[in-house]
């Protein structure tokens, strides 16, 4: 599918990926549709991407705003679902509210939009759908039980609506980025990395999600060589990898990024 001339509904533009997706399907053509809680930075990146660029100010966690925002819209063509709350911790750390929250953000919200674009998108013969996950979603770590519940969902929920779609036209992308440096939930959360393990940039989830549109790609991982092999090992031999995962020091880089981000449940 070629993005030009697209109109494509970004959620979670507020920062960090959003942004930079917003931007590189921009660039590439798109009409924009812009999505977020925080109307100022919204209403700025729009104005500096200028024309074909709008501003839909919508909180995920409210199942009403959710409802409303498809209609709001109007027609689109691309659908990137990529706003999320980090989730990091312990369960018991986490109140209900707070764990309703992250479930209605980070996999409610996708699937609820994707059922409200998906009919319009097959109607017209044409479209594609693309779901921010994480490589997360393919191997739990500790302090990232709730997080990985609704990264793992996400990634299943794609690749049944991906056969659902496939004979309508729409295609379905599921991107799973490791960490990414300067912006973003990791980078704000301050907790430092071993030297051995690599990052990424926003640009590159970026790269990843146009690849994903105009490649019709099920799956995008967007991570160094080193993490892709070991999400896939977790995969495969997930109590072995757990444990080399304990002996490489996971539980304290897991502790930190909780701290850092547990204002933002």
């Amino acid at each position: 599918m070629n993005p030009a001339g697209a109109r494509v509904l970004i959620t979670g533009a507020n920062g960090g990926i959003g942004t930079a997706v917003a931007r590189r399907l921009h660039a590439a053509g798109a009409t924009v549709l812009l999505s977020g809680r925080q109307r100022e930075p919204l209403e700025q990146l729009a104005a500096q991407l200028g024309a074909r660029a709008e501003a839909l100010v919508a909180d995920l966690a409210d199942r009403e705003q959710v409802a409303t925002l498809p209609e709001r819209a109007g027609t689109v063509d691309v659908l990137v679902a990529n706003a999320a709350l980090p989730a990091s911790g312990r369960l018991v750390e986490f109140t209900p509210e707070q764990i309703d929250r992250a479930l209605d953000v980070n996999l409610r919200a996708p699937i609820m939009l994707a059922r409200a674009l998906a009919p319009g998108m097959a109607d017209r013969g044409n479209g594609h759908l693309v779901f921010i996950s994480s490589l997360a979603g393919k191997a739990g770590s500790p302090g990232g039980s709730l997080y990985s519940a609704t990264k793992f969902g996400l990634r299943g929920f794609a690749q049944g609506l991906h056969e659902d779609l496939f004979h309508a036209g729409v295609g379905v992308t599921t991107v799973f980025p490791g960490f990414i440096r300067e912006a973003g939930m990791f980078h704000r959360s301050g907790a430092k990395l071993p030297r051995f393990v690599g990052t990424r940039t926003v640009e590159d989830v970026a790269d990843a999600v146009l690849t994903g549109i105009e490649r019709r790609r099920m799956e995008v991982d967007v991570a160094p060589l080193g993490m892709r092999l070991g999400s896939h090992f977790a995969g495969v031999a997930p109590g072995l990898a757990a444990a080399v995962q304990r002996r490489l020091g996971s539980h304290d880089v897991s502790a930190a990024i909780a701290r850092g981000q547990a204002d933002r449940r």
